[in-house]
């Protein structure tokens, strides 16, 4: 496992930014920043998607403690079909940044698209969740908040189990879409069907 570095630059205070949840038919996409100090350091610290479940569990408390400052905000469907995913999932790091106490005075991006946030420098880093701390405590934090809120809403709509899938297109969520129809959790601007599914209409 690669070892990942601190931050992107060290001469200002830097949030670490990203998101989860872009590719799901369901839920809102929940976006992170974090401000970690500097001799921060976890073994278990990674990308997200490179841990277990239990691992994420574990961090997350530990990064809300001993973070200098951290904010998670939630885009829901309406807004993404309005915005687009994209634009929804930058907005949710924009909110997040806004909310930081202290403000940051560089972010670092995960991924290789952001609308530029007023007055504070950014780089985009393709994986970045996988190179720098601060950007893997934002993805566990978006990551855990958002498996959170689908296991809440799982409760409204068992069906589409969205405990096991948390909204994203697996074969049996979409079958259940199939069969049930969409909700309100469901993002309308998305293909909510696969096209042999659609082909049975």
């Amino acid at each position: 496992m690669e070892k990942l570095l601190p931050f992107y630059q060290k001469k200002l205070i830097e949030a670490g930014c990203d998101e989860a949840g872009r590719g799901c038919l369901a839920g809102p996409v929940v976006a992170a920043a974090v401000i970690l100090p500097k001799d921060f350091f976890h073994e278990f610290l990674n990308d997200s998607k490179q841990i277990s479940e239990k691992k994420r569990e574990i961090l997350r408390p530990i990064i809300e403690r001993e973070a200098i400052a951290f904010v998670v905000s939630y885009i829901n469907e309406l807004k993404i079909d309005e915005i687009n995913i994209l634009n929804a999932s930058i907005l949710g790091m924009h909110e997040a940044v806004k909310g930081l106490d202290p403000q940051p005075k560089f972010l670092a991006i995960d991924g290789n698209r952001f609308h530029a946030y007023p007055n504070i420098p950014h780089a985009c880093i393709i994986k970045g969740d996988g190179k720098y701390m601060n950007i893997a405590a934002a993805s566990i934090l978006a990551k855990t908040y958002r498996d959170e809120y689908m296991e809440r809403i799982h409760q409204e709509h068992p069906e589409y189990q969205w405990n096991k899938n948390k909204g994203y297109p697996t074969l049996a969520h979409r079958a259940a879409i199939k069969e049930f129809g969409s909700t309100i959790h469901h993002r309308q601007s998305f293909t909510l069907l696969a096209p042999e599914q659609l082909s049975l209409f």
